[in-house]
């Protein structure tokens, strides 16, 4: 089909869901092909060669990397559906520049408390992500989800906290984050989980817990 959308992707990246709720949300059909990073595909290899890493979009037989950068294709390619960035340059930047924060902020930081070996390191590595929280409560404002009313760019670009944050919890046993310091955030997390595109996409909770399981005795087993 010459506009057929394939999507290369795992059945818990994080990243890659960012790629399936937008779809869902757009309407946008498109067929998922589930990769096994232990053994890439040649296709995989071959449409992200740079990176080799999922997400990886093929529209029309040309790839598109990074899950930002998807989102922002998508976005641009299917302008009749619903919009994910704002129309105004502004707040199109600052919807950039927070999803940005996401990557290279927040998500390194909650990563650091989830892989760091101790107790105590795990207490002290938890300071800068409770910061980066704060720094997050702060853009939310009384808004439902952070672009208004509707899921856009840069709640894709957040969406892990609202089923990973309690799993990452779980596995470590230290708590993470704290409803009532959070509000805001407490408040849009139930609000992105519940939305149909979103909750009805979701891992299960219970693969999640064993993988990242695995994944925590990994981190603390190795020197």
């Amino acid at each position: 089909m010459a506009d057929e959308v394939k999507l290369y992707r795992t059945w818990s990246s994080r990243f890659g869901l960012r790629i399936v709720w937008a779809l869902h949300i757009k309407g946008i059909e498109y067929e998922a092909i589930f990769e096994d990073l232990s053994q890439k595909s040649p296709q995989l290899l071959q449409y992200n060669p740079v990176h080799k890493k999922i997400p990886v979009l093929v529209h029309k037989g040309k790839p598109i990397c990074e899950s930002l950068v998807i989102l922002e294709y998508i976005d641009d390619t299917w302008k009749e559906a619903t919009p994910l960035l704002p129309q105004d340059p502004y707040e199109k930047a600052m919807a950039r520049f927070w999803a940005k924060f996401v990557d290279d902020k927040l998500l390194p930081s909650i990563w650091n408390v989830f892989t760091v070996k101790g107790d105590e390191e795990k207490k002290e590595a938890l300071i800068p992500a409770v910061q980066n929280l704060e720094t997050i409560e702060e853009q939310l404002k009384e808004k439902k989800f952070f672009g208004g009313e509707s899921i856009g760019y840069v709640d894709l670009a957040f969406g892990w906290m609202a089923y990973l944050l309690d799993v990452f919890e779980e596995v470590i046993n230290l708590k993470l984050f704290d409803a009532v310091k959070f509000p805001l955030l407490s408040r849009w997390m139930k609000n992105f989980h519940d939305a149909p595109a979103i909750k009805q996409h979701l891992p299960p909770r219970d693969k999640l817990v064993t993988k990242y399981q695995l994944l925590h005795e990994k981190y603390q087993t190795t020197n």
